[in-house]
């Protein structure tokens, strides 16, 4: 008899009533799932969701009555709104709060772009871009709502904008993570924060600032992970705010070169007899302010100036112009899909790694019942290790019994870089019209995910046997490595023509002439093109683990949440999706500011990763700062860029393999081609609308490629004759064509 009531339940269960599809991703995005997370509960993959919302495919059983039953809970939570006047658009207002009635206040949306900077991967281009109009969603009003004079305790929102988080449901930060000071022509301090929330400011200095940020405002965010801290609240003063408290618009030449005012400044003398703190760094464009913790409270408070250059234009655009409540959505945008910023994109990519995996956590009872700190296993621990010989970079304190001018060459030190390599074009290449350039998406961070990296100290071994899944690097002869016949399947060999690929072991793309220093994925790449390998010697780490995967997919769901706010979802068709990045930019450009500081943030983490010395007085072979940290691991960083840089040459192979075309540049992440066509899909070998396994593929995912730009084949040929350079790497200059002897940052 069960038999029978399973069968009628699977029959029930097969025609499980569902809304539309358009309705299915309303409920989903309503309540702030992504697709991954739907696709993870129902144990299917992120594609079959897609469809199901796009309506290309419907569900079947088991899984159609678990997402009928999720949609239906979703619906009791978020009913569709009957249609009313604008005046109904916010919610009712609490007592303590009226919503401003002067249609002078309504704020609306402009703004800005950007990119990325040094000591980290080669930048990720962005594609050029025309404008159709920005959707009504983007540039409706956003109403303010103020404290009354009565009360200043923060309160009530109004529903957010498109792009805008509607804040965290923790209690002790309901007005969001962050808030923008300013002071309005009546002389009345605001702080406008996420949500379209305006909060009046009663302080009357810093230090009452920072009192009144910590007991009042109700801003942060909550921890990432189980034994980490919540994200102290950021308080972003515009040019006004600094006037009202003492402070400068603008840094001199030197203290701009120090990164801080001077100690003796009027405002620091406050916060001393307030018996606030300062960080090392001082009170600079981001400045830390704190008092010791007591217990599990933390008292601290961040500030970031933006007329200081705390918002790099390279990669927050012209995000420091923005009037303060287009600026608060902005960086609000960020904090809620990345975290609230720390620092530079930089700082924040590195300081997400720890949050997602904190060194310490609290031990089980003890005899007497009492917890401790240990380790956390997975996490990099609070003590730095050092690195290996061959991955310290030079001047670091390991080197520092090495001739004064001695020059490491590749047997001494690890040299694992992104692409910089060009070759003259073919008589067959000059004969096409165009050269084309396509872009890998978010490269490092496709490179960084699933990557197992070294945890803990290395280990020397002598004449190793290699191991692919051990991290570490490995001192090695790959010159018997030959491009002309590699393996590409199980037992499948193919021929290629060498001499135009660039060899996959060396950043310029030269042949390797003798034993050098690799990471695990570059020599795992030798064997995987069917060479054998004879490490002379390896620096391996036994204690590894996969530890940016969780950094990876935060970012990753940042910038795919904010690219299809922009119109681009990640299950277009190729030719639509094209279409999709024509002009997105434009259609928010404060999101499209978002797009660009993620990016930002994956580059300037695992560059971070290896940061150099920044003067303070350094000198050759003594420590600097960065060293005491122990996210400082150059073999990590490594390890990243070898794998992103093996990606690339693999998606290369196997489109010359089954196509008989080369790139003519490679520059990190992108790769030129010459075509007949001005679009990557007339040689991108797409068949029934399906990519070559393993090669080439248009999409928003991370490790899909974009379109970088297009140039005709004569301007390439002018260009090389004009610098007389026939190497010239025209991957630098494919985007807009524009050709300059100044380094760009890509």
């Amino acid at each position: 008899m069960s038999e029978l009531f399973d069968a009628v339940d699977a029959l029930v269960a097969s025609r499980a009533k569902l809304p539309p599809p358009a309705e299915r991703k309303r409920l989903r995005t309503a309540h702030g799932l992504t697709i991954d997370e739907v696709a993870g509960a129902l144990k299917v993959r992120r594609a079959t969701v897609s469809g199901w919302e796009s309506g290309k495919t419907e569900p079947r059983p088991p899984e159609r009555d678990a997402y009928a039953r999720l949609l239906d809970q979703l619906a009791e939570l978020y009913p569709v709104a009957p249609s009313a006047p604008e005046e109904t658009d916010a919610p009712a207002v609490s007592a303590t709060f009226t919503a401003s009635p002067d249609p002078a206040e309504a704020q609306t949306l402009p703004a800005g772009a950007a990119v990325e900077t040094a000591d980290m991967p080669a930048a990720e281009n962005t594609p050029p871009s025309p404008a159709p109009a920005a959707p009504a969603a983007a540039t409706r009003p956003a109403r303010t709502i103020r404290p009354s004079s009565t009360s200043r305790r923060p309160g009530a929102k109004k529903a957010a904008p498109a792009g805008i988080p509607a804040g965290d449901t923790d209690p002790r930060f309901e007005n969001g993570p962050l808030a923008v000071v300013d002071v309005d022509a009546d002389g009345q301090v605001l702080a406008y924060c996420t949500g379209g929330l305006v909060l009046d400011v009663p302080a009357k200095s810093i230090p009452s600032l920072v009192d009144w940020t910590l007991r009042e405002a109700k801003l942060g965010q909550p921890k990432m992970a189980g034994p980490g801290k919540d994200a102290d609240p950021l308080i972003v003063l515009t040019r006004s705010a600094l006037e009202r408290y003492g402070l400068p618009v603008g840094l001199t030449d030197e203290e701009r070169l120090a990164g801080r005012i001077p100690e003796g400044h009027k405002v620091i003398k406050q916060l001393v007899r307030a018996e606030w703190k300062l960080t090392k760094r001082g009170f600079g464009p981001w400045a830390r302010i704190y008092r010791p913790a007591t217990g599990s409270e933390r008292a601290c408070v961040q500030l970031c100036i933006p007329s200081w250059n705390a918002l790099d234009t390279r990669h927050w655009g012209e995000a420091a112009q923005l009037p303060p409540a287009e600026l608060a959505r902005v960086l609000g945008v960020y904090a809620s899909r990345v975290m609230t910023p720390r620092g530079s994109t930089a700082v924040t990519g590195l300081e997400l790694m720890t949050a997602l995996h904190p060194p310490t956590r609290a031990s089980e009872p003890d005899t007497d019942g009492k917890r401790h700190s240990e380790h956390n296993p997975g996490s990099l621990g609070k003590d730095p290790v050092d690195c290996a010989p061959c991955e310290a970079p030079d001047g670091h304190p390991l080197l520092k019994d090495l001739p004064r001018f001695h020059v490491r060459g590749p047997a001494e030190k690890l040299f694992e870089e992104a692409y910089d390599w060009a070759r003259p074009m073919t008589d067959a290449e000059c004969t096409l019209r165009h050269l084309v350039g396509i872009d890998v998406n978010m490269a490092f961070a496709a490179g960084a995910n699933g990557l197992v990296v070294g945890l803990g100290a290395p280990t020397h071994v002598k004449a190793p046997v290699f191991d692919a899944k051990l991290p570490g690097s490995w001192l090695v002869d790959l010159s018997h490595v030959d491009l002309s016949r590699v393996k590409v399947g199980k037992d499948r060999w193919a021929e290629l023509d060498a001499g135009l690929l660039p060899s996959p072991f060396t950043p310029k793309g030269e042949r390797p002439e003798g034993p050098a220093w690799y990471a695990t994925p570059t020599v795992a790449y030798a064997v995987e093109l069917g060479y054998e390998v004879r490490p002379l010697e390896a620096y391996v780490r036994y204690e590894n683990g996969r530890y940016l995967d969780g950094w990876y997919q935060r970012l990753r769901d940042a910038y795919l949440a904010t690219m299809a706010d922009l119109g681009v979802d990640a299950d277009l068709e190729p030719a639509d999706f094209l279409a999709a990045m024509d002009g997105y930019k434009e259609r928010d450009p404060e999101l499209a500011i978002v797009v660009s500081a993620v990016k930002a943030t994956v580059k300037g983490g695992i560059g971070k990763l290896r940061e150099r010395p920044r003067g303070e007085g350094w000198r050759p072979g003594e420590p600097w700062r960065a060293l005491s940290r122990p996210t400082w691991r150059p073999d990590i960083r490594a390890a990243v860029i070898s794998r992103t840089r093996i990606n690339l040459h693999r998606k290369i192979v196997k489109h010359a393999v089954f196509t008989g075309q080369y790139p003519i540049a490679v520059l990190s992440d992108c790769v030129v081609y010459a075509a007949d066509g001005t679009s990557p899909l007339d040689f991108l070998p797409y068949r029934d609308g399906k990519p070559l396994p393993g090669g080439f593929k248009l999409g928003i995912n991370p490790g899909l490629v974009k379109h970088e730009g297009t140039q005709e084949v004569l301007w390439g040929e002018e260009v090389r004759e004009r610098f007389n350079a026939p190497e010239l790497n025209l991957a630098r200059y494919i985007k807009d064509g524009t050709v300059t002897d100044v380094d760009n940052g890509e």
